[in-house]
């Protein structure tokens, strides 16, 4: 199991796509940020050379909503991501909200 720091939590990477992540762009894009402190999820694709982050909720969270559902992360690569982009989606840990 690979893991990555974010706000002093151990983030699980649960699924990458053609070795989407890499920790020092992910640290650089992320930096100074308490945007997804909130999220179950961060998801990162790479589109035009450029790293996007989303935030997505688990389907039980009462915060969620159709667009940012985890149970639709599979329509999201397919309609908002580059066709064939690497990308990856990092877990927050379950004991930490």
């Amino acid at each position: 199991m690979k893991t990555v720091k974010y706000n002093n939590l151990d983030y699980e990477l649960v699924k990458e796509y053609k070795d989407g992540f890499d920790v020092d762009e992910f640290n650089e894009a992320i930096r100074e940020t308490d945007y997804f402190n909130e999220f179950d999820y961060i998801f990162g694709d790479y589109s035009y050379g450029k790293l996007r982050l989303k935030g997505f909720y688990d389907s039980k969270n009462k915060k969620v909503k159709k667009i940012n559902d985890i149970k639709d992360l599979d329509n999201y690569i397919k309609t908002f991501c580059s066709y064939e982009c690497k990308y990856f989606l990092l877990k927050r840990p379950k004991n930490e909200k």
